[in-house]
């Protein structure tokens, strides 16, 4: 049975497995009397790869199918064939696959290629790779994205063992081999190393897995002879490559894998639920847990040791990499814990440097030198925690964390930065707010010549005194120059936007200004006593100089100098306004060539500075005429009013009519005293009854009403002097006479006037609406004294009558 050659079809093209067909071969090569002591040898590569199956043929003298040449390529060998090789020592097994990327699956169809291949390397102790020399160093060779899936799968399913594979270069050409072998490994590297590996096996290198060997043929069908001498040199290899004592390796090492592995699930599982991992875990996702590290390793190392004492007389290699799989699992269960103690320790520090940082900015410690000290602090807490939460096992990278804290720091810092100097401007714009706004409009609205001096005085103290102030401020910031100049310049513009927005507010009531300016010069003398019109004022000139005030306002308001420039925006209202220009509705407007308001700029004023245009001020003084004419008229008016009322002589011409005509009359009253002494009683009475009645005062509302009231008022009174005069006469018959007093005072108007006011007031005679008769002239605004009631008039008559 040694010398002959057996082969079966193991699997099928179409993935079938033949159980009986494998029994039979079994028999047929003697594997049962073998025991554990043959090797399997298997072969994959491209389809038609210099020939595969005549390789085997040659190499293992056995029988496979070859391709015949003079049909050209297509695919020989379907499924996996199996063989026992002839004349090897120990028993060797033959497979031989189907080639990878043959046409008769199509392009899309590698499933059965990734399985067999899968399988040979599972089962094979060593397998032969079939590659065209020309494939060497080719990005898209035939066999590479072959093996990437290979190395993927074979490093889920199997723990590291190792085995042989055997690259053959075929048909070589004058390049050497040591010149090939090198480019060939780092091709094999580079595959490895893209391949997506498990946690456990981030960091297994490639030669736990393989022993990778390379070896080159010639061409079969050009150099034969060759081929044949380097193949026999090749086949002494695979004598005597498993010898009986590594037998017995393999089978401690394949009791030590499973035994160890069936452990290491099983201290898995109990750490998972294990009570004081547990607490541990549970206490960690509410807050932070002292000693965390210390506590989670304690538990890690209790299970590694169980783990030891266990495994201690298995394989020390396959217990060494099973402990090691076991540790890195259970870091891998316990690292979110790990991770959520490091939030906690993170947002402990971050608290802090918060805290911290509120109250040395309270203390009114710098805000550049408080964030130094906070971060420093803050940064030492967390460091000082982390040596706390270490876990001895892990060598975990912390820097992200600790990275993290360290931008939540800083983008509080900018933050907190922002916020208080914003505060820090609000707050020195406000005070400039109350510095200059109140101020400025109450300079605005006493405009004189001097205003915008002041308006400049004050604005330029303030703003440095502001300014000063701020910069002490910012220095604790510790700012950059730009940002420095900045912020102050910035302030500075507010100071100035502040003066610009109270002008520019009082310019639009500048015609509320200019009346009340108007009123207040024109109703008021030197001495801010109101005007009382009495006929001696000069209206005209009044006038004027209350006109000339407003405009003075008006020059005032219509543009911002704030910059020291000169201007001659007075000069060009008076020309055009005050002596005797363009402002009359009824005139023409004059062309602009010749009218310096009719344009919309001031000559050597911006406009950004300008507040009220040429043309504006030329309507705003137009209507200001307008409104303050009646008060003018009204003035004439009290005037005209005045005069008449204090003027009791005729006109002139009136005056010499009567002398001319009545000069006869009067010289027979001179030659006649009695008409004299008649004459003067009678004037002496008609000025006391006049006084009595302020017959004046009376007729001053009208003639009709004069009238009216007179007669309303004569009967009571002439009544009353009669009732006097009997109780007087009846008095005397009753009393001796007395001797004779002093002759009283001289009785005028006035003194009537005044005791008539002193006397209490009599309703129980007339009504209330005749017993006084004030008003105010709504023409004239001149103001008349109170009339005497009846009764004062009826006492005064008595006294008359006694004296």
């Amino acid at each position: 049975m040694g010398d002959e050659c057996c082969s079966t079809q193991l699997i099928d093209g179409d993935g079938a497995f033949h159980v009986e067909g494998l029994d039979g071969f079994i028999r047929a090569a003697g594997l049962a009397d073998c025991g554990l002591s043959y090797a399997v040898v298997s072969i994959m590569g491209p389809q038609s790869s210099a020939g595969k199956s005549t390789l085997l043929n040659h190499l293992f003298k056995t029988k496979f199918t070859e391709m015949d040449a003079f049909k050209g390529r297509s695919q020989t060998t379907k499924g996996i064939w199996m063989a026992k090789a002839v004349g090897i020592e120990p028993c060797t097994i033959v497979m031989d696959l189907e080639g990878t990327d043959g046409r008769e699956r199509g392009e899309d169809d590698t499933t059965f290629e990734k399985q067999s291949s899968l399988f040979a390397l599972a089962i094979s102790d060593v397998v032969l790779i079939n590659m065209w020399c020309h494939d060497i160093g080719r990005e898209q060779a035939a066999n590479k994205p072959l093996l990437k899936t290979v190395f993927q799968v074979m490093m889920r399913l199997f723990s590291p063992r190792k085995t042989t594979l055997l690259f053959v270069i075929r048909d070589k050409t004058k390049t050497p081999t040591e010149y090939l072998e090198p480019v060939l490994r780092e091709d094999i590297q580079k595959i490895w190393d893209s391949v997506a590996k498990p946690e456990a096996h981030k960091e297994t290198a490639l030669s736990e897995f393989f022993n990778v060997e390379v070896t080159a043929l010639p061409s079969y069908e050009e150099k034969e002879e060759q081929f044949e001498e380097q193949v026999a040199q090749l086949r002494q290899l695979f004598f005597h490559s498993i010898a009986p004592e590594a037998l017995l390796v393999i089978e401690e090492i394949m009791v030590a894998t499973v035994r160890c592995e069936e452990i290491a699930n099983e201290k898995l599982s109990h750490l998972t639920s294990d009570e004081g991992w547990l607490e541990l875990e549970t206490a960690v996702q509410s807050g932070p847990v002292s000693d965390f590290g210390r506590k989670l390793s304690s538990i890690l190392d209790f299970y590694l040791s169980e783990y030891d004492m266990e495994a201690i007389y298995f394989d020390e290699g396959v217990r060494t990499a099973k402990r090691q799989q076991l540790e890195s699992r259970a870091l891998n269960y316990v690292h979110s814990a790990f991770l959520a103690m490091l939030g906690h320790l993170r947002s402990k520090a971050f608290d802090k440097f918060k805290s911290d940082l509120e109250l040395s900015l309270k203390s009114g410690k710098g805000f550049a030198a408080s964030t130094r000290d906070c971060i420093q602090s803050s940064m030492l807490e967390f460091d000082t925690g982390l040596k706390d939460v270490v876990v001895r096992h892990a060598d975990w990278d912390v820097s992200k964390v600790r990275s993290k804290l360290q931008r939540d720091v800083e983008a509080h810092v900018t933050s907190v930065r922002s916020a208080k100097l914003d505060e820090l401007k609000a707050a020195y714009e406000n005070k400039l707010t109350e510095a200059l706004a109140e101020p400025v409009e109450s300079l605005l609205e006493a405009a004189g010549y001097d205003t915008w001096a002041s308006i400049r005085k004050l604005y330029r103290r303030e703003t440095e005194n502001a300014i000063s102030t701020f910069s002490t401020s910012l220095s604790g910031f510790e700012l950059d120059q730009g940002t420095h100049n900045t912020m102050t310049s910035n302030l500075r513009d507010y100071a100035r936007s502040i003066v610009e927005k109270k002008a520019r507010e009082e310019a639009g009531k500048v015609l509320i200004h200019m009346k009340d300016r108007f009123s207040t010069v024109f109703s008021s003398d030197k001495d801010s006593m109101p005007r009382v019109w009495t006929g001696k004022e000069d209206i005209r000139m009044i006038t004027k100089d209350a006109r000339a005030a407003a405009l003075k306002l008006l020059a005032v308001m219509s543009a911002m100098r704030l910059d020291d420039k000169q201007d001659k925006i007075e000069s060009a209202l008076k020309s055009s306004l005050l002596d005797g220009g363009p402002v009359s509705q009824n005139r023409s407007v004059t062309s602009s060539s010749t009218d310096p308001l009719a344009s919309s700029t001031w000559e050597e004023v911006s406009p950004s500075n300008t507040l009220i245009t040429p043309v504006q001020c030329k309507s705003i003084w137009r209507q200001f005429k307008t409104e303050t004419e009646y008060t003018v008229t009204q003035a004439i008016s009290a005037q005209e009013a005045h005069r008449r009322n204090n003027n009791w002589l005729p006109p002139p011409w009136a005056i010499v009519a009567i002398a001319i005509l009545g000069f006869n009359e009067f010289m027979m009253f001179l030659r006649n005293p009695l008409y004299v002494l008649g004459l003067f009683l009678l004037f002496v009475i008609s000025y006391a009854i006049g006084a009595q009645f302020d017959i004046v005062g009376e007729f001053r509302h009208g003639l009709l009403s004069g009238l009216l009231s007179l007669s309303a008022r004569f009967l009571p009174t002439v009544m009353n002097i009669l009732r006097k005069l009997s109780d007087e006469g009846q008095r005397q018959q009753h009393h001796p006479p007395q001797p004779p007093q002093p002759p009283p005072p001289n009785i005028t108007a006035q003194s009537f006037r005044v005791q008539s006011q002193r006397q209490p007031p009599s309703s129980n005679l007339v009504p209330d609406s005749l017993s006084s008769s004030s008003s105010i002239s709504s023409n004239s605004g001149i103001e008349y004294a109170s009339q005497p009631t009846w009764n004062q008039l009826g006492e005064i008559d008595s006294e008359v009558s006694t004296s």
